[in-house]
């Protein structure tokens, strides 16, 4: 029996070889990505805040507003949300620096005893040297001020995105006749890009609600329980609730390991089990309902996004992760009439047939093989009956 094949119309070249030149294409693609990060990261984040703040154009125009005055609305909201950011993050830097200064002391004591504590458990020096070297103090020293630095580069490239975010205001106004002009003769074009703009809206708004509810929450345990500086907490869970899948983890290391400086083990496994029960219900088991109905991709491509596009144009692509797979998607797969499946397997059930029946199981005898043996047995003993003595010709009255 031979396996079943998938069938696609044989056109132009192989399969095989359009898959290796679409690969190979990609890589070059990337390549000019990655050396051009420095450009690229700020564009794509002031594309996605224009995406963001899109719908304010919509209200205003209605009220009467000329659209001029309309794309000023839009720049004046987008220049608060970038402002609010960046003051939260300038804060959290500064005061992180400071932390560590405060407390590099006690650190040291912390991590002589945790190694001193391994090895009293026979654990081997190479795990004990690992260990030792995560919570050096030179090391936090060195975090210290590779956040001092990166705050810089943020800042540095923050004066970009302002200017990014004027010209594709103004141009999103322009474009809001595409429509009306390409409606009907590239319509879905269309409706991939607004059902692009209508998925990044929805995933930030929605981890942006629920990383707000984590921080305040987080930030109240925290100070609640003596953890010091529990605002710089409160951003840092704030900021890494919108990296998909890890981003519990970055937000619950630091936290707890200055509460092991300050209040030993007790602290730190309380901190962790606040951690575990405010964090995980709401960002594992319930924001991934509402970010799954929003962007429809799979968990593994989610938590692979974050990998990938961090390394190709840097820590921005943590938080950028999930808008640039969607791009990527719809730019690539989208518009190709045979990748359903590829777009099944990235999460995106609503290109899919519908799933075939399972063939029941047949308990009695089939009926197809049955009915002719019926038949056959139905009709030789007809002809039994009617045939002449000889068998072959019926009985004819004689005169």
């Amino acid at each position: 029996m031979t396996a079943p094949q998938d069938v696609a119309p044989h056109r132009g070249l192989a399969p095989s070889t359009r898959t290796l030149i679409s690969l190979a294409a990609g890589v070059v693609v990337l390549a000019g990505v990655y050396f051009a990060r420095g450009l690229f990261g700020p564009l794509a984040l002031a594309a996605v805040v224009v995406i963001i703040v899109q719908p304010v154009r919509g209200p205003l125009e209605r009220r009467g507003w000329p659209r001029w005055a309309a794309t000023t609305g839009m720049i004046v909201v987008a220049y608060l949300i970038l402002g609010a950011l960046a003051a939260l993050l300038a804060f959290a830097g500064v005061q992180f620096a400071n932390l560590v200064g405060q407390y590099l002391d006690d650190l040291a004591k912390t991590v002589n005893q945790i190694t001193s504590w391994l090895e009293s458990f026979g654990v081997e020096g190479q795990v004990a040297d690992a260990v030792s070297s995560w919570l050096d103090p030179s090391t936090i020293a060195g975090l210290a001020a590779t956040v001092g630095g990166t705050a810089m580069t943020v800042l540095t490239a923050f004066f970009f995105v302002l200017a990014y975010v004027i010209f594709m205001a103004a141009d999103s106004g322009r474009y809001q006749d595409a429509h009306a002009r390409f409606g009907v003769t590239r319509p879905a074009t269309l409706a991939r890009i607004t059902s692009y703009n209508s998925g990044v809206r929805r995933y930030f708004v929605v981890n942006a609600t629920f990383g707000a509810v984590v921080a305040v929450i987080d930030g109240l345990a925290l100070w609640w329980m003596g953890v010091p500086a529990p605002a710089v907490w409160a951003i840092l869970a704030f900021v890494t609730n919108f990296i998909p899948n890890i981003g519990f983890v970055l937000g619950v290391v630091p936290p707890t390991v200055m509460a092991l400086v300050v209040g030993g083990w007790p602290l730190a496994l309380g901190v962790v089990a606040v951690y575990c029960v405010v964090n995980v219900v709401l960002q594992v088991l319930v924001q991934p309902k509402f970010v799954a109905d929003a962007v429809n991709l799979s968990l593994t491509l989610s938590f692979f996004s974050v990998v990938f596009w961090t390394l190709v144009i840097g820590p921005l692509g943590a938080i950028l992760a999930i808008p640039l797979t969607l791009l990527t998607r719809a730019l690539v797969i989208e518009g190709d009439p045979d990748a359903g499946w590829l777009r099944y397997l990235s999460g995106d059930t609503s290109g899919a047939p519908p799933a075939e029946p399972a063939p029941a199981k047949a308990d009695a005898p089939d009926e197809a093989l049955v009915t002719p043996t019926r038949t056959v047995s139905l009709e030789a003993s007809t002809g039994a009956a009617s045939d002449g003595p000889d068998g072959d010709e019926p009985d004819r009255p004689t005169t």
